[in-house]
């Protein structure tokens, strides 16, 4: 058995891996706020008892956690919670490298709002700008992909996808936030792992004016190489690699672990909406400004935008694209992509592209974040 612990601001995940599924069942007590998942099992074993040395002092909603023997034939796991929460305990079936996860979710009861996050974030003191005349900021919403539970592509050297497309993504928002009409909102902070659908939420709920997916995957040849940008299709996938990606990808849920009860098909649901509305448009007009500018700073494996059915660029009315950086799988791109100036590189290659396209399309009238 192992046991893992993924503190966010969104919500906090404790995972539970074993060979064979455990018998389980979870209540709360109230004053003091507490969460009781009892595991039908004889065994105490190392994992469970480390998961009390695993609780962050910084997890926004674990304030400590017990386990002990209660009775025979079964293990409790209390946890002492800061506030009131809404729990979401399931299974989920071996995938790839993982056993049997009993997965427990604690959400806040009232959900963390990202256009809270980005007003907030506007609101704290920032760089000196140059002076700009436009009407408002264009919102940018910036997609680390993978992160806890799915690791995402695994170089040849170890490197995981998920720790190279924050990086990225953080150097990317820094770059953003530091132009005098943008602003970024990172979809993730850090290492968790968020469902496909809530990214597109969140692009939903802040308004975005764009949404860019940063992404270092792997192919099934050692040798593929390249920076690529691919849009939603609407149609069948443009080659081989879009469609075994676009599979990949969309594959993210069932490996970082979501609850199968409360999954959607929003690719299906939504594709037609966003021809006709010509967000897809749109998306390929910013995806070939970025990867006109990536292709400055690494070999394009395509030269031109690519398309398939990505369920993370789904998001209604917003031009969206995912950006593949490079081939995690090739060991000269693996090394690249974990240096620290290369990284620089390819967020502002990503930059200049979405200054280039909104220098064409300037930000709709209405925005969550209007200037004064």
């Amino acid at each position: 058995m192992s046991s893992r612990i993924w503190p966010a601001r969104d919500y906090t995940r404790l995972t539970l891996e074993s060979r064979s599924a455990i018998k389980h069942s979870i209540f709360s007590v109230k004053e003091p706020e507490r969460l009781v998942l009892e595991l039908e099992t004889d065994e105490l074993s190392p994992a469970l008892a480390e998961l009390q040395g695993k609780v962050a002092a910084e997890d926004p909603y674990i304030q400590g956690l017990r386990v002990a023997r209660n009775r025979p034939g079964v293990i409790r796991v209390v946890l002492d919670l800061k506030a009131d929460v809404k729990p979401q305990l399931f299974t989920l079936p071996p995938i790839a490298e993982y056993g049997h996860r009993l997965v427990l979710d604690i959400y806040p009861t009232v959900p963390v709002d990202p256009l809270a996050t980005l007003l907030e974030e506007a609101g704290k003191p920032q760089e000196e700008k140059p002076a700009s005349k436009v009407a408002r900021l264009a919102t940018i919403v910036i997609d680390a992909g993978h992160g806890g539970e799915d690791p995402g592509a695994l170089g040849r050297h170890g490197s995981r996808e998920k720790d190279v497309t924050l990086s990225i993504a953080r150097r990317l928002k820094k770059l953003v936030d530091a132009e005098p009409n943008m602003r970024a909102l990172l979809t993730r902070d850090g290492d968790y792992f968020l469902k496909l659908d809530a990214r597109v939420e969140k692009a939903r709920k802040v308004k975005a004016d764009l949404f860019v997916s940063i992404h270092a995957d792997a192919f099934v040849r050692p040798d593929a190489r390249g920076s690529s940008v691919f849009a939603l299709s609407d149609r069948r996938a443009t080659s081989q690699l879009a469609r075994e990606l676009a599979r990949t990808q969309n594959e993210s849920d069932l490996i970082g672990g979501v609850n199968l009860q409360d999954k959607d098909d929003y690719v299906k649901r939504t594709i037609i909406d966003l021809w006709q509305t010509g967000t897809i448009d749109h998306s390929l007009r910013l995806g070939g400004s970025v990867l006109k500018r990536l292709g400055a700073v690494n070999t394009l494996h395509k030269p031109r935008v690519e398309q398939a059915s990505f369920a993370v660029l789904t998001a209604p009315n917003i031009p969206s694209i995912l950006v593949e950086t490079a081939f995690i799988s090739n060991p000269e791109e693996e090394k690249r992509l974990n240096d620290d100036d290369y990284q620089d590189k390819l967020a502002r290659a990503v930059l200049d592209g979405i200054r280039d396209y909104l220098a064409k399309h300037p930000p709709r009238p209405a925005s969550p974040l209007a200037l004064n």
